[in-house]
């Protein structure tokens, strides 16, 4: 039976108009992105079975293009319709937290850093430079890594809050293994930028590392 056939109260598009997009599923949601099946399976059959194969909505909207396009029901025009959207999220956020302060609502700024770092596969380092009222000027990613590494230099940090007028700046970087936990090396380069910047007389106000988890030298009592 094809989704259409389906009493309007369950069609998951219709069901999203009348109740709200947060009453819907992952495989709801993600049937109304895809908007028609395959042969045998409707859109919410075709995603339960995207999610099983990705192992979630997360894996689904991390997943390179070659295995994104090879699944069924999918290819290039659904991966880039995919992307589109996810980076749509990503600016939508970046401009709520330009709206007010990062410190105010340390709760946006860290499912910002999140969804700029969470599922990236190699450690980027970025730098979230702030004004003196601690609005949010830009995010600016300095360094790509290996899998494990990246390679931060305090004077190109110090040169991009210089750039950006910025009075303030949050460090942040990923893990990609997914272990949030801060090293050894991670708290030595938060000391030498801490020490970067102040010469200029630019505070560094947390430092966020990025895994399943998100830990904030900040709460940690690190800074």
């Amino acid at each position: 039976m094809s989704i259409r056939d389906w009493p309007e109260g369950e069609r998951p598009r219709e069901k999203l108009l009348a109740l709200g997009a947060e009453k819907l599923s992952d495989a709801e949601l993600l049937a109304v992105f895809l908007r028609t099946g395959v042969a045998g399976a409707s859109a919410l059959d075709l995603a339960r079975e995207l999610i099983a194969r990705f192992n979630g909505l997360r894996g689904l909207l991390a997943a390179d293009r070659a295995s994104f396009s090879s699944a069924r029901g999918l290819g290039d025009a659904k991966y880039a319709q995919l992307q589109a959207v996810v980076e749509l999220s990503r600016r939508h956020m970046a401009e709520e937290m330009q709206r007010g302060d990062a410190l105010a609502d340390p709760l946006q700024t860290r499912r910002y850093l999140q969804a700029r770092l969470r599922d990236e596969p190699r450690e980027l380092f970025g730098l979230l430079l702030l004004d003196n009222r601690h609005r949010v000027l830009a995010f600016e990613v300095l360094a790509r890594g290996t899998i494990d590494a990246a390679a931060v230099y305090p004077r190109e940090v110090v040169k991009t809050a210089l750039a950006h007028n910025a009075a303030a700046v949050i460090l942040a970087h990923n893990h990609p293994s997914g272990v949030a936990e801060p090293s050894a090396a991670d708290r030595d380069l938060t000391e030498r930028l801490i020490a970067a910047l102040r010469t200029v007389e630019i505070r560094v106000l947390d430092h966020f590392v990025v895994g399943d988890d998100c830990v904030s030298f900040a709460e940690r009592g690190w800074l």
